[in-house]
């Protein structure tokens, strides 16, 4: 049912257009004159369809209002009615955008044709105008097509989170997506929505964080023109742009109390009126939801709506974080190589791009960023890699774990006291074998270990490679090594042997 504005102040005639149009199934909203029919237009912002107005009246006349309605709403059809019409009148009309000129008498058949073609038109602007926000909104969703593959990981947890989604996509649940920044909710966002009955529909993205509470509020509901200062047109929010689709709304945790009432009542009631308009627009959306904080503890503590929490707690999802599953992190890095390699280091080569040592100095660090923070790691490492691998040099010296000669530094992240030992025996040993240039008996002596003991942790660390004992060594070092080897002294002092 179409809204349309009959302007005319000849009763007879507004009231039998009215009963006309009412008997076609639309509302009919009657006007007598140019002024009254401008201000009901401007009251409806933007809920009419369709305006016919009489060309000859006292006051505004219908060339005013077509001026006055195009300038509001340049995608409004505008009809002129009048017994008065030329050639020159019609012209007029058309120019100031009118979308046609009737004139009296009629038939009531004609007016419903008109009626007819003027909501075809408005159907089919209102169709490029929605293809045109679309096609703003979702251009890096366009760029980027989901892939599933992106999904990387073989450990539990991993495995929980893959059957989840399969389990919850098919059905329209509300999905409550947790996880520390950079885990990859967006990912198991779209991989529901690519597997749900609604992939063919937009999947539509908002980051509620990253906006102030009234610029939140328009991109959400939309905007109708002169709502506030800088509404130049009308805009059509992200509700509106995932009708038939999905909605992912990020960090859902950050919504002020206000809005949060105002997302109640669309998950409700399925409906809502864009900012500065009265027009109430209905939409079939499925929401998922993330966040980083902890919403049941944000809504015991009153600060966030229960009512609304649970309305999005529906399917709960916990994405865990990077250091809970450590084992992934070879697997993502050599997915990451070959996904980033061809653009960023085309020398890389993509089945072997990454060496077993950078891989284990990968495994020892915390990863606060998680795998978003791998990826710009691998990154910046095919920046700096040389060869067709990455090797430990190419890595960030935060990954790394460089410390300078005099000081220890403990790993960042909340690692267990092994874990964080066995890091800086490794950081320890590390530095000891870069400053020998590779000569293990110097390293054994600069560590104060046996150099059994050292072949063992080189190997267990995966620091140079072991090779014969005739390796990189000073003049002499083969027959101290050997020494060593049989029964000398250890270099911490004492003796003892390693065989």
């Amino acid at each position: 049912m179409a809204r349309i504005l009959i302007i005319d102040d000849n009763e007879t005639m507004r009231e039998g257009l009215g009963a006309t149009v009412r008997r076609m199934g639309h509302e009919a909203a009657l006007a007598a004159s140019g002024d009254e029919g401008l201000r009901q237009f401007a009251a409806a912002r933007g809920a009419v369809d369709f305006v016919m107005t009489d060309l000859k009246m006292d006051g505004r006349g219908g060339l005013e209002v077509v001026r006055g309605v195009t300038e509001r709403d340049p995608d409004c059809p505008v009809m002129i009615v009048t017994a008065f019409g030329t050639v020159e009148t019609a012209v007029e009309a058309m120019r100031l955008g009118a979308f046609d000129f009737l004139q009296k008498p009629f038939a009531p058949e004609v007016v419903r044709l008109k009626v007819a073609r003027a909501l075809e038109l408005r159907a089919a602007r209102r169709a490029r105008e929605r293809a045109e926000a679309e096609t703003a909104a979702l251009r890096d969703d366009a760029a980027r097509p989901y892939q599933f593959a992106e999904i990387v990981g073989t450990t539990p947890a991993m495995r929980a989170v893959f059957a989840l989604i399969e389990k919850v996509a098919p059905t329209d649940a509300s999905v409550y997506i947790h996880g520390e920044s950079g885990t990859g909710k967006e990912l198991v966002a779209r991989a529901i929505h690519a597997r749900s009955r609604r992939s063919a529909g937009p999947f539509v993205k908002v980051n509620c964080g990253a906006l102030a509470e009234t610029l939140l509020e328009s991109e959400l509901f939309g905007h109708e023109k002169g709502a506030f200062t800088g509404a130049v047109k009308r805009k059509l929010g992200r509700f509106e742009l995932a009708d038939k689709g999905t909605l992912f709304l990020d960090e859902i945790g950050d919504v002020t109390p206000a809005l949060q009432l105002k997302l109640l009542r669309v998950l409700q009631e399925r409906e809502f009126e864009r900012v500065g308009g009265e027009e109430t627009i209905k939409v079939d959306v499925r929401v998922i939801s993330a966040t980083h904080r902890d919403i049941a503890a944000e809504a015991a503590a009153g600060r966030f709506r229960e009512d609304l929490f649970y309305r999005l707690h529906v399917v709960p999802c916990e994405v865990p974080p990077l250091r809970d599953r450590k084992d992934d992190i070879a697997r993502l890095a050599t997915h990451f190589v070959a996904k980033l390699g061809p653009r960023t280091n085309p020398a890389i080569d993509p089945a072997r791009g990454i060496t077993d040592a950078a891989l284990a100095r990968l495994a020892l660090y915390n990863w606060p960023g998680n795998v978003r923070e791998l990826e710009n790691v691998i990154e910046q490492a095919l920046v700096f890699a040389e060869g067709t691998a990455i090797d430990v040099g190419a890595l960030p010296a935060s990954v790394r774990g460089d410390l300078p000669d005099n000081a220890l530094a403990l790993p960042g992240g909340e690692m267990s006291l092994p874990d964080t030992l066995e890091h800086l025996e490794r950081e320890l040993i590390q530095r000891a074998y870069d400053r020998s240039g590779g000569v293990k008996t110097e390293t054994a002596r600069l560590l104060g270990i046996k150099t059994s003991a050292l072949y063992y942790k080189l190997e267990k660390y995966g620091i140079g490679t072991i090779e014969s004992r005739a390796d990189k060594t000073a003049p002499g070092a083969i027959e101290g090594e050997e020494a060593l080897l049989d029964d000398g002294p250890t270099p911490g002092g004492g003796h003892g042997s390693a065989r």
